[in-house]
């Protein structure tokens, strides 16, 4: 007889269980029987740029940033805590839609001598230039400017060329950072516009300005050369008219 209850008590409890376990798993999906984070399982999308709604305002506790804004909670970022624009430079570079719109943009860029940039800060926006183009750029175009980054001598990539060679602006290193060109892509998503006229601005004045200049430079002791040979052929049948004198 015990046994019996025993039996029909767990028998009794397993069916209990099940009963449990199927309302729970096996119910409505829009309206669970049970849940534990109410807030998660139905979330209340939220408009950022909503009228702001204190909770507490009945009791005279209203943010005082959104007062000021006219209940506005699109407020602007803390100074320093986001990156601002502080170059002031303005732009409206639409991405060229096709082939013959960026070429068109591409020449246009090479008429380009000179950056948006402050004069003053030339020497400042330099320094920067060269490290946002150790970071960003020298794995394929080398710090150099020669194009052979350490990818371009692994073998896993080729075809970048030497600044020194290439017929580029100021403009046209810009252009060229914002949309990219043949196998580059942009990296108008990596520098800001201004970080993007640094950039340029070092390319520029570092390998093809200073490469330009460098030409009549490097002619100059060949010229020496030449003349300080002469002298010394000049001078040989002297000292031979001398020993034979003697």
């Amino acid at each position: 007889m015990l046994k019996m209850k025993n039996s029909i008590l767990k028998i009794t409890a397993i069916f209990g269980l099940t009963t449990v376990l199927l309302n729970s798993c096996g119910g409505p999906k829009d309206n669970p029987p049970l849940v534990y984070f109410p807030d998660m399982y139905f979330p209340v999308a939220y408009d950022p740029l909503m009228k702001a709604k204190d909770a507490y305002s009945d009791h005279e506790n209203e943010i005082p940033a959104f007062v000021a804004h006219n209940g506005a909670t699109g407020l602007s970022p803390v100074e320093g805590s986001v990156a601002q624009n502080r170059d002031g430079i303005v732009t409206e570079e639409a991405l060229p839609k096709n082939v013959d719109q960026y070429n068109a943009g591409y020449d246009a860029s090479k008429l380009i001598t000179a950056s948006p940039l402050k004069p003053e800060n030339l020497e400042k926006d330099l320094a920067r230039g060269k490290v946002l183009f150790d970071h960003t750029c020298s794995a394929c175009h080398g710090t150099g400017g020669d194009g052979q980054g350490p990818i371009v001598k692994s073998g896993a990539y080729s075809g970048v060329p030497n600044y020194a060679d290439r017929d580029i602006t100021i403009g046209s290193i810009h252009y060229v950072l914002t949309n990219g060109r043949n196998a580059m892509g942009s990296y108008a998503g990596q520098l800001n516009v201004g970080d993007r006229w640094r950039v340029a601005l070092y390319v520029y004045n570092t390998f093809k300005a200073s490469a330009a200049t460098a030409t009549p430079a490097a002619a100059a002791p060949a010229a020496t050369a030449t003349a300080t040979t002469e002298k010394t052929s000049t001078a040989a049948p002297a000292t031979e008219a001398k020993t034979n004198a003697k």
